[in-house]
């Protein structure tokens, strides 16, 4: 699905990865709208770095897994490095998405989240488990 020329520019952003990442994709092969679509980017795009895998499951045969992620929806993809339940983002991961799916990638390789002191202060001091969603679209 990446154009060579974008494949190239992305293979030289991912070059910057410091640690290993995982991108755990949950889908399902009926009734799914832009399923492989998804599993198809999510492919070409791990195979850009060696640092940088992709494990696929069936969301309906593996709820287990699936839950163990926090992940009651498809198509779904996790970023993580094993410390954490990681980013996860729902649908296919294109347009402005796949810009944010890279910053991500990035993100989880390096450890860090780039938040300021001040931020970091701030959410230091929560002290009940937090659920926070982020939606986007491009409109």
């Amino acid at each position: 699905m990446l154009r060579e020329q974008d494949a190239k520019e992305v293979r030289e952003r991912l070059k910057s990865m410091t640690s290993p990442v995982r991108l755990v994709h949950f889908t399902q092969e009926l009734n799914l709208e832009y399923g492989r679509e998804a599993r198809q980017l999510l492919e070409d795009l791990s195979g850009l770095s060696d640092q940088l895998s992709l494990e696929v499951h069936n969301f309906l045969l593996e709820k287990e897994q699936a839950a163990g992620y926090g992940v009651d929806m498809v198509p779904a993809t996790v970023v993580c490095n094993g410390k954490s339940k990681g980013i996860r983002f729902y649908g296919i991961p294109a347009g402005y998405e796949f810009a944010s799916l890279l910053d991500a990638i990035l993100m989880v390789s390096q450890g860090d989240s780039g938040l300021s002191p001040e931020s970091r202060e701030k959410l230091a001091a929560v002290t009940q488990p937090l659920h926070l969603q982020v939606f986007v679209t491009p409109t």
